[in-house]
């Protein structure tokens, strides 16, 4: 019996540490946001981002683009995209103040993702498995924030937006 205690005691240690390690890295959290079209463009689009342990999937699916093409895509410091050409987002979610660069450098705003890629129709499918900032609403959360995608590809190298051109859509991440 006594065995059996000791096991079971053990049992509950090991899922108690997993429990509070799941719960802290926030794994299973959702936010998303619907994007709509700015500065002229027809571009729709919704964006998930679920929490799994340190990394964050980012997912989406998107219309109205150039075909064929690569357009910049960011979670920008504010959550607003009432102006026409979704100026009032802000610039680039930055926390850390860090260069813009290529996601997962080592050197890149928390903000910055891959580019899209549309497909002939103008369509694109989306998936990127990111760090660096987390599904919540504390310094480093991107919940309350927004999301954009810019007229032009990414190159992640010029300062400070990677020369990415004007914001096409806009959504608020809630």
């Amino acid at each position: 019996m006594t065995k059996r205690v000791y096991l079971l005691a053990g049992a509950l240690s090991v899922f108690s540490l997993v429990a509070c390690q799941s719960m802290e890295h926030g794994t299973g959290q959702r936010v998303s946001a619907t994007l709509d079209s700015r500065s002229g463009s027809n571009v729709k689009g919704t964006v998930d981002f679920v929490s799994q342990g340190h990394d964050i999937l980012v997912t989406g699916k998107f219309s109205g683009l150039k075909p064929n093409a690569e357009q910049g895509f960011h979670v920008h410091e504010k959550g607003d995209c009432s102006a026409t050409d979704a100026t009032s987002a802000g610039g680039h979610f930055n926390p850390n103040t860090a260069s813009h660069g290529m996601p997962g450098s080592g050197s890149n705003h928390a903000g910055d993702m891959p580019n899209i890629k549309s497909d002939n129709n103008g369509n694109a499918i989306y998936s990127a498995k990111l760090s660096g900032f987390s599904v919540s609403s504390g310094p480093s959360g991107i919940l309350g924030r927004s999301v954009v995608v810019h007229r032009d590809p990414d190159d992640y190298k010029s300062q400070p937006a990677g020369n990415s051109g004007p914001r096409i859509a806009c959504g608020l991440i809630q």
